[in-house]
C-alpha cells in the first residue's frame, strides 16, 4: 500500500463519515459497517477542512475560516458552545477541554515535520476555542501521533513517547475500555487516550475504526481522531481513498488535493 502524507487527513474524515450513523447510540459489533446510506460527514470534517485552508494560508486567520465554514455548512451538527462562539460579534476562546481541537487538527500532523512543529501547530488549531490545557493537550497528541506514525515508529515506541509527552494512561486494552462501559463522552481527557488505545490494538485501519466506533458513543469524533493515526501509521487503500472523497463536497476535495500536492513535494 502506498502511503501518502494526506491519510491522516483522510483517515480521519473517514472515521467521521463511518461513525456518523451511530453517534448517541452506539452500535455493536455484529451490526456495524463501514459505509452505508446513512454515512456522512459532520463538523469533525468541516472544521478539518477550515484546519486545512488555515495550513494552505501559511497559518493565517483561523478564527475566520472556522466560522465561515461552520457557517457555510450550518447543519453539520456543532456543540451549542461553538456554535454560540461562531455567530458571536467579538468572538472569543472558551475555553473548552471539549474533543473538538483534536478532531479537526489531523492536517497538522500531515504537514508538521517534526514532533516540536506539531505541538506548535496544534495549539494554534486548537487555541480560537479550545484554550483549556486539556483541549491543547488532546490537539497535541493527534497531532503529535500523527507525526511518530509517519516518521516509522512502532507501536510501542509511539506508545512510550505520548506518555512521555502527555501523560495519558495508554496501558489499558481495549476490553478494558469495553468493561469500562460504553457511554457518551465528549472531553479530550476521555476522548484522546482511548482513540490512541484503539489504534494501538488495531490491526488494519478498518479495524481501529471499528474500535474506537465501540468504545465512545460519540462515534464520529472517536473515530475521526483514531482515524488520523491510523491513516497515517496503515495507509488508505485506493478504494477507501475513493469512497471517502466520493461523499465529499467539490470544495473540500479541492482543499484536499492542494494539501496533496503541497505536501508530495517533502516526502
Amino acid at each position: 500500500m502506498n502511503k501518502t502524507r494526506i491519510d491522516a487527513l483522510l483517515g480521519a474524515i473517514g472515521g467521521d463519515i463511518i461513525g456518523s450513523p451511530y453517534e448517541f447510540r452506539g452500535v455493536d459489533a455484529e451490526h456495524f459497517t463501514l459505509f452505508d446510506s446513512r454515512c456522512h460527514y459532520t463538523d469533525d470534517t468541516v472544521l478539518s477542512i477550515a484546519v486545512v485552508d488555515w495550513l494552505l494560508h501559511d497559518g493565517r486567520d483561523l478564527q475566520g475560516k472556522l466560522i465561515r465554514y461552520a457557517r457555510r455548512y450550518y447543519w453539520a451538527g456543532y456543540g451549542t458552545r461553538f456554535s454560540k462562539w461562531c455567530m458571536d460579534e467579538d468572538p472569543q476562546p472558551y475555553n473548552s477541554c471539549g474533543n473538538g481541537s483534536a478532531m479537526r487538527v489531523s492536517a497538522v500532523g500531515c504537514v508538521a515535520e517534526t514532533v516540536e512543529e506539531a505541538m506548535e501547530l496544534a495549539k494554534e488549531s486548537a487555541m480560537p476555542t479550545h484554550n483549556h490545557p486539556e483541549g491543547i493537550k488532546g490537539a497535541q497528541a493527534i497531532a503529535v501521533a500523527v507525526v511518530l506514525a509517519r516518521q516509522g515508529m512502532t507501536k510501542e515506541e509511539m506508545r512510550a513517547r505520548l506518555k512521555e509527552l502527555f501523560d495519558y494512561d495508554l496501558d489499558r486494552t481495549y476490553l478494558d475500555l469495553r468493561h469500562d462501559g460504553y457511554s457518551f463522552n465528549v472531553i479530550c481527557q476521555t476522548t484522546v487516550p482511548e482513540a490512541l488505545i484503539s489504534f494501538f490494538e488495531s490491526e488494519s485501519y478498518e479495524d481501529c475504526i471499528l474500535k474506537a466506533v465501540l468504545t465512545n458513543k460519540d462515534t464520529d469524533t472517536a473515530a475521526a481522531c483514531a482515524g488520523a493515526v491510523a491513516g497515517a501509521y496503515y495507509g488508505l487503500s485506493d478504494s477507501m481513498r475513493k469512497e471517502i472523497l466520493s461523499r465529499l463536497p467539490g470544495e473540500f476535495v479541492m482543499a484536499i488535493n492542494k494539501l496533496e500536492k503541497t505536501t508530495s513535494n517533502k516526502n
